[in-house]
């Protein structure tokens, strides 16, 4: 089987940087017509020199229905379709600690960015998509925590367990019309938005994700390649559920890695790798 995505007319949030670019770029290659919604202004030029005029890159907030509605018209007057859909932007928003000392106005920020979004581009996309007859693909980023808790990170690991039933509920929902809808679910992967350089000591770097079975934090084309199987044909009779990209870290449970190459499931803290 090719695995190709000519022809296909493909939208990814916050494709600006970290995973989204990754998406983009790896979307790009494989032949789709882009399309990139993204808030940032400076990256909505980089994007635009980058993919140059035969994109179509879009400075807009996916928190506001207005600019989601916008987007989508845009895409129906320069492509005619809409193939894919990726709604990768979310954020922890630095916003952390416990329930009864957070302010409203933060739940109320966490809840629009990692799911309300969801609500609105997808029902603003939905209906492009149905156009063509010919299906299309849903593509949900989402994060590990919503597959566990995570304390002091309460509101954020909530919302991303929302994005799973989000998933399943619209799979079901769009199946008749052969749109497919999967999340991906990323475990720490350096990027603009956890720059892994800056948070890991540095006499930690070889030793700071021993936790995860594989080995190292993730990149961004690590779930690049999660979305292009999702996008394409590879994919067609897979719809509801989330691939894990997270290098076997859920697969552990709370099983760890020790310097000394062994797995345990007791707590060995000398020191923390993060500061």
């Amino acid at each position: 089987m090719k695995i190709t995505l000519e022809g296909k007319v493909a939208l990814v949030t916050g494709g600006g940087a970290g995973i989204g670019r990754g998406i983009v770029d790896a979307f790009a290659s494989l032949g789709a017509r882009i399309a990139v919604a993204e808030i940032d202004a400076a990256k909505v030029e980089k994007l635009k020199a980058d993919l140059g005029p035969g994109a179509l890159v879009v400075q807009a907030d996916v928190q506001k229905t207005a600019d989601c509605t916008s987007v989508v018209d845009q895409i129906a007057q320069k492509f005619g379709r809409l193939d894919v859909l990726v709604n990768n932007v979310g954020h922890h928003l630095g916003i952390y600690g416990p329930v009864e000392t957070m302010e409203e106005k933060d739940i109320d920020a966490l809840y629009n960015i990692n799911l309300r979004h969801l609500f609105i581009m997808t029902k603003a996309a939905t209906p492009l998509m149905r156009k063509s007859g010919q299906g299309g693909s849903i593509i949900n980023v989402s994060s590990i925590e919503g597959f566990r808790g995570c304390t002091y990170n309460v509101a954020y690991t909530a919302f991303k367990h929302a994005v799973t039933g989000f998933t399943k509920g619209m799979a079901l929902e769009l199946s008749a019309d052969q749109i497919r809808v999967n999340t991906i679910a990323p475990e720490t992967t350096d990027s603009e938005q956890v720059p892994l350089n800056v948070l890991i000591r540095p006499q930690y770097k070889d030793v700071a994700a021993l936790p995860i079975p594989l080995g190292r934090y993730g990149v961004p084309q690590d779930h690049a390649g999660a979305a292009v199987f999702l996008a394409t044909d590879m994919s067609s009779w897979i719809t509801g559920t989330t691939i894990h990209v997270d290098g076997g870290g859920l697969a552990a449970g709370g099983f760890q890695r020790t310097p000394q190459g062994f797995f345990t499931v007791s707590p060995v803290v000398t020191d923390t790798a993060m500061g």
